[in-house]
């Protein structure tokens, strides 16, 4: 038995050196591997083949063109079991002006972004993530594909920096206006309830009104109104907020009439 278990203790030893022999070697070359570089300078290594050769080349003249004449440079990497890693930065020479879009399918989330400190006076972090939530997602990834995934995101880096920056990601998803009209609808059913008559001569109880303003009001004006503005300058989700919030204001308003009369209240 005695035998057995030491048996059992050398051979855990062994495979213990092993592990850590050769992890450093496998994370210096995951990390770490230029022999994946190609011996030409190019704006995007498409190592996974996410974009078709077409996609590619316009891309890369894209990207060439959008550098001659802003200054700004963007760069696209996707990769999966294997990566150049940190020698891309040498390669590309990547500087305070650069954004380096990085494709890798093995996580939830797609895309990753290497931003340099002059791009983040003109997009700042919030940008980022959000550029990250919209388009580098599963289910966008699922129903749009990897390619529109990458060409979208470096899409709206490219146009904010054009024109000077930007604090949110350009556009108007349908999920996300679908959320800023339930807001608008709730913060119109808030006021219509505050604001609903307590006295047999009011029409409209605005003192009720103004204490619940900070909730409707944040409902309607900072998350029904504030996302659409932004992000688009299309009129139609604008009016349709803005509908929703009268719609659920004479909804609450006029559920007074298919109930008892309201007490008298001290604030009024």
């Amino acid at each position: 038995m005695k035998l057995r278990v030491n048996a059992l203790a050398k051979v855990t030893v062994a495979l213990l050196l092993c592990l850590v022999l050769w992890v450093p070697g496998s994370l210096a070359q995951a990390f770490d591997n230029p022999e994946l570089l190609p011996d030409f300078q190019t704006p995007v290594l498409d190592l996974t083949k996410a974009l078709t050769k077409t996609q590619a080349a316009q891309l890369e003249d894209t990207i060439n063109t959008f550098e001659r004449e802003t200054g700004w440079k963007l760069r696209v990497l996707t990769q999966r079991d294997e990566t150049p890693g940190r020698a891309v930065k040498d390669y590309w020479q990547l500087d305070e002006k650069s954004v380096l879009l990085v494709a890798d399918a093995r996580g939830g989330n797609i895309l990753n972004f290497s931003v340099g400190e002059e791009v983040y006076q003109l997009l700042p972090r919030t940008f980022w993530v959000e550029l990250q939530t919209r388009f580098g997602n599963q289910y966008f990834v699922r129903d749009e594909g990897e390619d529109q995934s990458i060409l979208q995101a470096l899409g709206a880096v490219q146009g904010c920096l054009a024109k000077g920056g930007c604090n949110v990601v350009p556009g108007l998803p349908q999920e996300q206006w679908i959320f800023t009209l339930i807001t608008s609808l709730a913060g119109g059913i808030i006021c219509g309830f505050a604001g609903r008559p307590r006295k047999p001569d009011q029409v409209f109880a605005w003192q009720w009104a103004l204490i619940f303003s900070p909730l409707w009001g944040m409902l309607f004006i900072s998350f029904g109104i504030g996302p659409v503005v932004t992000r688009t300058s299309d009129w139609v989700p604008l009016v349709r907020n803005i509908g929703g919030f009268l719609l659920g204001f004479l909804g609450a308003y006029m559920t007074q009439w298919l109930g008892p009369e309201p007490a008298s209240d001290a604030l009024d």
